[in-house]
């Protein structure tokens, strides 16, 4: 698909505050305005994976951010378990939209980065203008994620001079010359194993999601994006959620891994949900505001 093209498209940083001194976070913007969206992307994936999406939003008048959490991408990475967590990350998606004084946004994510959306709805409600959840990680996916990302921790910790090699390896062809899926191959695995093993350890270690108890408070609109045959994000675990949340809206892929491979029927279901809940916000707005 042609890129589309934008009234603007810039990276921007912002900095957070812990108990290690301030933490460097990176964005991208794209497009302007007042409807905006905030996109998550997956565990240790860089915030490139939502390009193709961002764009697409943003051509239809949309303001969306594109955040690399600690420990993703062009952020900080320090090597530290307790400066990960999903709860942590919500903290970063609310202080952007600080940063950038948005109100309230859409929010979305892909795998834990839909985690990090529920997170958000439970403990910044009225930061929420609606949620965009593709493929969210609870019960279901469980088993398999941990029987993937244990290992995976167990290297990067214990057998760190692998994970070196293999980023060593991903990295003497120029980005331009790859596929999509394998340029974002080569910067998940350009991360130190140091930071691998803490970010995994972070996250599986500590409040993966929102309770279900939690997620059936949600009133924010929902769009629930669901993956056939994938065995990292059940059908079920998208099901769950969507019954969960009052009015969600479940949209099954037609394919395998769709919103990726044929993003346009996904990125033209995902456009109309996010201007939808925009223009709800921004009338609400306007009538607080006329009635003032």
């Amino acid at each position: 698909m042609a890129r589309a093209a934008l009234a603007s498209e810039q990276v921007g940083q912002f900095f957070v505050e812990s108990r290690r001194g301030r933490d460097r976070l990176e964005f991208t913007e794209y497009g302007a305005g007042e409807a905006w969206v905030v996109l998550v992307p997956p565990l240790l994936v860089p915030r490139s994976v939502h390009d193709q999406t961002a764009r697409t939003l943003a051509s239809s008048g949309l303001h969306v951010l594109v955040l690399d959490p600690l420990g993703h991408g062009r952020s900080d990475r320090p090597a530290d378990p307790l400066a990960y967590s999903v709860t942590t990350f919500a903290e970063q998606v609310v202080a952007l939209l600080d940063h950038v004084g948005a109100t309230r946004a859409v929010i979305g994510g892909s795998s834990i980065g839909a985690n990090i959306a529920l997170e958000v709805a439970v403990t910044a409600p009225e930061r929420v203008a609606g949620l965009l959840l593709d493929g969210p990680v609870l019960d279901n996916a469980l088993a398999a994620q941990l029987a993937v990302l244990g290992p995976v921790m167990y290297a990067a910790r214990f057998v760190p001079l692998a994970l070196s090699a293999l980023r060593l390896a991903s990295r003497p062809l120029p980005s331009r010359v790859l596929p999509e899926w394998v340029r974002l191959s080569r910067e998940t695995l350009d991360q130190r194993p140091g930071t691998v093993a803490a970010v995994i350890h972070g996250v599986l270690f500590g409040r993966l999601a929102p309770s279900a108890e939690e997620r059936s408070s949600i009133s924010a609109r929902t769009l629930v994006l669901s993956r056939p045959r994938d065995l990292f994000h059940p059908v079920g675990d998208a099901e769950m959620v969507a019954g969960e949340i009052s009015g969600a809206t479940l949209e099954h892929a037609e394919v395998p891994l769709e919103w990726r491979r044929r993003p346009e029927r996904i990125d033209l279901v995902v456009t109309r949900f996010a201007r939808e809940c925009s223009r709800t916000t921004l009338r609400g707005r306007r009538t607080r505001s006329s009635g003032a």
